[in-house]
């Protein structure tokens, strides 16, 4: 399977996530992403220092495609935001980050599971 069909299968097919992107372990690469949805270097650095040290992230939020998300959970693996009804999913593999947003009506936890079961496989298939 490509990397664009793990977004649009996987991640968007699911019904609770409509944008997402796969990007290299660095960050330094995107792989694969939905249209217009604009993560910037910049952003996906902070999400890379925030799974090592959640601190900051806890403290000053996170920003992914040019909007601010308050952290509900971050580890070394996950970390969750959400602003208002929105959320905002990464999972970091050993390759991969693969972050994603669920629109107003979907149950977080539900979203939430999705971008961690895709993060589970592809650690499974070594990625």
């Amino acid at each position: 399977m490509s990397w664009q069909s793990y977004v649009d299968t996987s991640l968007v097919g699911s019904g609770h996530i409509d944008k997402a992107a796969i990007f290299s372990g660095g960050g330094d690469n995107i792989w694969a992403s939905t249209p217009g949805f604009s993560v910037t270097p910049a952003e996906i650095q902070s999400l890379i220092t925030g799974f090592s040290d959640a601190s900051s992230l806890h403290s000053n939020g996170v920003d992914l495609a040019g909007e601010k998300y308050q952290v509900v959970t971050a580890n070394a693996n996950t970390i969750s935001g959400k602003k208002g009804t929105e959320g905002v999913y990464a999972c970091k593999t050993n390759q991969v980050v693969v972050v994603a947003h669920s629109p107003d009506g979907v149950v977080h936890e539900q979203a939430a599971r999705v971008v961690q079961a895709l993060g589970e496989y592809l650690n499974g298939l070594g990625y």
